[in-house]
């Protein structure tokens, strides 16, 4: 019988340059690694709670990971019911779930790479998963920068975080990318984070939409079920929710809520949105309302991206044509090597 053990490792990451949202700007990046070892093979995965945002930020996560850890480590010795009994208690702590869901992959994989967490084309290094260009908030120079470093890269989808500047400003930037490239040129996304008051929300939504967008994630704060509801009836602009899904980790919950606000798109964080089960059961649900949906990362390592891109293939098949929000492997100066590259649009793994 195997002999499962696991440890935890803290780290901080630091970004190349401040990332910066309506939320405040990163600098730094707290995450935990944990490895998973059966006394022969060993798998990682990687804890990643977002500050004052994820539903499972608590002051002493390392301590309560560990104790999760030790309870991971029972389960497992008693086999895959007891884990998955295991798992649903992780409901209100994603990003733990996210980590063990991943190191169990990791040590389970099939094929002599740890990295290869499912059998895809895009795991056997057959197809890249297209991605958007992400463009952090900072002056008006700044971001125009940035933008045209993403266009010259190639990226066909470009996304914009607005709310922290002028919104003057921001409606003038996307007004010169919409007057140099046409909406079949350039799909443009935008992510305000929940910067929009209400009350002048479905006004700015009015102006946004004259640049032909695919689309605005969060205009308001969270929890505002019925406001939310009101601006995806009346919107001339398609709405996805992120922030909105957090904490909502019951199935009936997450039906009721997406019953009522009837958006157009859901984005799913594993690492937010409940680790890789919670993360299919929102697209299973959106799926059976007509309600469309894509997969990003949460400023994680290079081990988290790897494993929400090999969920992303799993989830979605070989053929992905909507671009997904894995482009944040190059934003620390220490993060984790991982066979992940980005050619052009499209995020690739290599070690095959």
């Amino acid at each position: 019988m195997k002999q499962y053990k696991i440890t935890t490792e803290e780290r901080v990451l630091h970004f190349k340059q401040p990332a910066g949202t309506s939320r405040g700007v990163y600098t730094t990046r707290r995450i935990w690694l944990v490895t998973l070892t059966d006394g022969e093979r060993s798998g990682v995965g990687e804890c990643a709670p977002l500050p004052k945002l994820s539903c499972d930020d608590i002051a002493n996560y390392g301590d309560v990971l560990k104790e999760k850890g030790n309870e991971f480590v029972a389960a497992l010795q008693q086999g895959d019911e007891a884990v998955a009994a295991f798992f649903e208690t992780l409901r209100d702590y994603p990003s733990m779930l996210f980590g063990f869901e991943t190191a169990l992959l990791s040590l389970s994989s099939l094929t002599s790479h740890p990295s290869s967490l499912f059998d895809t084309a895009f795991s056997r290094g057959e197809v890249g998963i297209p991605i958007n260009g992400l463009v952090w908030m900072g002056t008006f120079e700044e971001m125009q920068q940035r933008i045209e470093e993403k266009l010259k890269k190639g990226f066909h989808c470009v996304k914009l975080k607005i709310g922290a500047i002028d919104f003057d400003a921001e409606l003038e930037l996307i007004k010169q990318i919409r007057n140099r490239f046409s909406y079949h040129d350039v799909e443009l996304r935008v992510d305000a984070n929940g910067a929009f008051p209400y009350e002048d929300a479905l006004y700015k939504l009015e102006l946004l939409s004259q640049y032909a967008l695919h689309s605005i994630e969060q205009p308001i704060k969270a929890g505002q079920w019925a406001y939310m509801a009101e601006l995806c009836r009346e919107s001339p602009l398609p709405i996805a929710l992120d922030e909105e899904l957090i904490g909502v980790n019951d199935p009936e919950q997450k039906r009721q809520m997406l019953n009522i606000i009837r958006p157009a798109y859901i984005i799913l964080k594993p690492s937010l949105h409940g680790g890789m089960i919670g993360t299919r059961e929102w697209i299973s649900i959106a799926q059976d309302m007509g309600i469309g949906s894509w997969i990003t990362s949460a400023l994680e390592s290079n081990i988290g991206l790897n494993a929400i891109a090999q969920l992303c293939s799993s989830v979605y098949g070989d053929a992905i044509t909507m671009p997904q929000g894995l482009g944040t492997g190059q934003l620390f100066t220490d993060n984790i090597p991982m066979p992940l590259e980005i050619r052009g649009e499209k995020l690739w793994n290599i070690e095959h």
